[in-house]
């Protein structure tokens, strides 16, 4: 039988291959995917708690992203990825946060949330359209579309590189770029189509190819006295990539104009993949210094949100930018220093000292002046130009809406957030560790196919149900989503390949963890919306959504990662053992 799936919003048709021959499944702005919350039938199971449940909760208020950090970056679903998500995320908690985030970057960070929790938590944002978004745009931008593979950058994420191991890395480097091009070539065989089924087949084989060749590259580094990697385990995990989708459509709403983006991010020319192999008297102090300019990046990150619309541009290049470059400036000379003791000194690391802002005006061929370095694995230089067979670059998201193309309208901003942390039916929980990263729900159950997303949506007063479609509230109810994440632990990694099989969901019967995992504070995220109900009934919002997802109202998300100190994670954790509902 075909795959299939709820969508909205368009009139893109996605073919689904299967054993049993092709079915369709369409994407449109129809009624049909919005429903009256009274007719969806009660569907919220609650085992009932047990002689060791844990039955407190913890609340934490981190606002309703009123300073405006928006972003299309995905730090847990693809790092390192700018632009990854092709979506504007709201997002609360952490201030530096960024695609490239280190942990270290994120616990410097400042907050908004009022108990100085500096975990991130981020959603696609909601949108209102009245002039309700055409499929056309959409069907013949699939039609000219081959899809491909994105992976994260691993070239930038390594930790120096000792000479003894340079070569050992640098052909796994290659064979990791030689697989994503094998990948390509097996995704282009369904251009113009979404074929759910070969995406996951492709992505399976990638995945084992790159946790071999990853594991590889940690070991020889290691074995060369360049110490452990960390969070490896996070660049495994490559995703579909219908980009070209973009570049074929248009933004449909006229007040679309390029300018200074709201949510604008620093972009500093990559440092650690233009090193040679570092002599080992030089591994310690160079990647002290790799270190530091992660943490000067996240420092002018957070500083370029928290002093938005102060001063304009010239307030940016004056106070954030020129004295940035100073600073790394400096570091990049030490790291200059530090090799040449002991081999040649490299050349050129001066010109990396510059960094520029996202969302500038576009030059006269329409490009962005940083552009969207979506390349695999990175490389010495980003290229001037893509290559022919690879997809146009994303755009930032442009004028007073932050949109880009088919994620049209303004953002309708959340009128509450509620966090909570919530017990087991069945046992304590253990605090999470921290820097855990966790998601729940599915951006792309189109082309990935449905069996990770979840139904989110409901009305205030309704949530004893939840519905995979876009709801209708009655008249004085609030649209709503509340989006439950896993609330149980392999005990050991914080992340994992496909940044899901550390976690798992409790089962729904009983509530209990299964074998070989230990229960956590479960997080649910309630958002809550005041929408005009003409505008419900209308059909006239939607999420942002991947271009081939095209605002399916089954791809909602939510995606967290804990920077809770150990402190205040027990609090949370002796809180919810002891039955007591704490804020």
């Amino acid at each position: 039988m075909a795959v299939a799936v709820v969508a909205a919003s368009g009139v893109l048709t996605a073919t689904f291959v299967s054993s049993g021959g092709k079915g369709t499944a369409e994407a449109a702005t129809e009624l049909d995917q919005f429903v009256p919350i009274e007719q969806v039938q009660p569907n919220v199971q609650n085992p009932a708690p047990g002689a060791q449940a844990s039955k407190g909760s913890f609340v934490v208020d981190c606002g309703t992203n009123g300073n405006g950090k928006f972003s299309p970056d995905n730090p847990v679903a693809q790092p390192g990825i700018k632009n990854g998500a092709e979506h504007l995320h709201d997002f609360i908690g952490n201030l530096a946060i960024t695609t490239n985030s280190s942990n270290a970057d994120l616990d410097a960070s400042g907050t908004t949330c009022k108990n100085g929790d500096k975990s991130s938590y981020f959603w696609p944002v909601v949108r209102i359209d009245k002039t309700v978004r055409s499929g056309n745009d959409t069907a013949r931008a699939l039609a000219a579309t081959t899809p491909m593979v994105t992976c994260p950058n691993v070239r930038d994420r390594l930790p120096a590189v000792p000479a003894r191991a340079k070569r050992a890395v640098d052909t796994r480097l290659a064979a990791l770029d030689r697989a994503v091009a094998a990948a390509n070539k097996t995704m282009a065989t369904s251009k113009g189509r979404i074929d759910a089924r070969l995406n996951a087949s492709v992505l399976a084989d990638l995945r084992a190819q790159r946790t071999k060749l990853i594991k590889g590259i940690s070991d020889r580094i290691a074995a060369a006295g360049g110490g452990r990697t960390s969070g490896m385990v996070s660049l495994v995990e490559c995703d579909t990539n219908y980009d070209g989708m973009h570049a074929a459509m248009r933004h449909s709403t006229a007040s679309v104009k390029a300018g200074l983006a709201a949510s604008s991010q620093i972009q500093c020319p990559t440092v650690r993949d233009k090193l040679p192999g570092v002599p080992g008297q030089a591994l310690n102090e160079v990647n002290r210094n790799l270190a530091e300019l992660d943490r000067q990046l996240s420092e002018a990150n957070e500083r370029l949100v928290t002093t938005r619309g102060q001063g304009g541009k010239n307030f940016v290049d004056n106070a954030i930018l020129g004295p940035l470059k100073a600073k790394r400036t400096a570091v990049l000379d030490r790291i200059g220093i530090a090799i040449s003791r002991s081999a040649a000194r490299p050349q050129g690391l001066e010109a990396l000292a510059g960094c520029t802002v996202t969302g500038q005006p576009q030059t006269q061929n329409g490009q962005n002046n940083q552009g969207n370095q979506n390349g695999q694995n990175g490389g010495a230089a980003a290229p001037s130009a893509p290559a022919p067979s690879a997809p146009a670059a994303l755009p930032d998201p442009q004028g007073p809406n932050l949109e880009l193309p088919n994620n049209t309208g303004g953002i309708v901003r959340p009128a509450k957030v509620l966090i909570e942390y919530r017990g087991n039916a069945t046992s304590k929980v253990v605090p999470m560790p921290k820097f855990l990263r966790a998601l729940t729900g599915d951006a792309k159950p189109i082309s990935r196919g449905p069996a990770n997303a979840r139904a989110t949506w409901t009305c205030s007063g309704f949530t004893d149900r939840l519905a995979d479609k876009y709801p209708i509230c009655p008249a004085g109810q609030q649209v709503q989503r509340v989006q439950d994440f896993p609330g149980c632990w392999d005990g050991k990694n914080i992340d994992s390949t496909n940044h899901r099989d550390h976690l798992a969901f409790a089962d729904t019967n009983t509530g209990a963890c299964k074998q070989g995992f230990v229960a956590i504070p479960q997080l649910r995220i309630t958002i809550s919306y005041d929408i005009p109900r003409d505008v419900q009934t209308k059909g006239q919002f939607a999420l942002d959504s991947f271009p081939e997802e095209d605002h399916n109202p089954f791809s909602d998300h939510n995606d967290f990662i804990n920077v809770n100190s150990a402190q205040t994670m027990q609090k949370i954790a002796t809180c919810i053992n002891k039955g007591k509902n704490c804020d």
